[in-house]
């Protein structure tokens, strides 16, 4: 190949994007709305606002203590089986929620499995993401979830994940609530030049957690602003298809303390 033909292909592939771990150009806008906790109206409210607007999502589910079968404020299963019948994800969130970075080896593995367990049960495809309860974070639950092939998993920080620096077990995210309706907006203009805009949403609203409520109107809001605005929303496992996992976990050292945006 001729020096000037070389320059012109090299300059390409940085322009496209298609270098390091990315397997295909991200595009500006990109956003994953996660929800956590399978809260009941997630099945009532959530998932027929996202079909009307054919957006993605992905639920990551536990059996949350005391109250997880009060039907009145969490999914059943038949529930949950009937997002996955709609293309939505459902992704693994622990068996009941604990701090599951303080667990040992055998009980992270136990609540694990459970979810796993049950997806295979009720016919639900196989989790291949995972949300930290509490945005409880450490290497040896990171070094399980790459040891039974997860791909991604959620944690907090409030900024945008940027897949050629922060590592897919680790991806951070901005938590929604009632309060701060100017902090998401302004999230939303993360997502460009490679950066990924990931949300943390519980209840839409959650009757049992009002400290992470969040009103049908003002989620609907958010919705139609994506919308109007031509943002891409997809699951979290559909990063997949621009993000090579199994080279980014090889090249880049998690860092447990890269929370807060610089």
């Amino acid at each position: 190949m001729k020096k000037s033909a070389l320059i012109i292909f090299l300059i390409v592939i940085v322009c496209s994007g298609f270098s390091g771990n990315i397997k295909k150009q991200i595009p500006d806008r990109l956003v994953i709305l996660t929800f956590d906790d399978a809260t009941a109206s997630q099945y009532s409210v959530v998932a027929p606002l996202l079909k009307e607007y054919g957006f993605g999502a992905t639920f990551f589910i536990c059996e949350f203590p005391p109250n997880f079968s009060d039907t009145s404020k969490y999914m059943n299963w038949r529930q949950i089986r009937e997002l996955d019948r709609m293309g939505f994800e459902i992704a693994n969130h622990t068996q009941n929620h604990p701090a599951i970075a303080k667990l040992t080896e055998d009980k992270i593995v136990e609540q694990l499995d459970y979810i796993e367990r049950k997806c295979d049960s009720m016919k639900i495809a196989h989790p291949v993401t995972f949300a930290y309860p509490g945005y409880s974070l450490s290497i040896p639950v990171m070094n399980l979830l790459q040891e039974k092939g997860y791909q991604f998993a959620r944690a907090g920080g409030s900024r945008a994940y940027d897949p050629q620096t922060d590592h897919p077990l680790l991806v951070p995210s901005w938590a929604m609530n009632d309060k701060n309706e100017p902090l998401i907006m302004d999230s939303f203009k993360e997502a460009h030049d490679g950066k990924i805009v990931v949300l943390t949403i519980h209840g839409v609203p959650d009757a049992e957690h009002p400290w992470v409520n969040t009103p049908p109107e003002l989620f609907k809001e958010y919705l139609q602003y994506l919308s109007d605005n031509h943002f891409k929303v997809i699951a979290f496992r559909d990063l997949a298809k621009y993000i090579d996992t199994t080279k980014a976990m090889k090249t880049i050292v998690p860092d447990l303390n890269k929370k807060l945006k610089n």
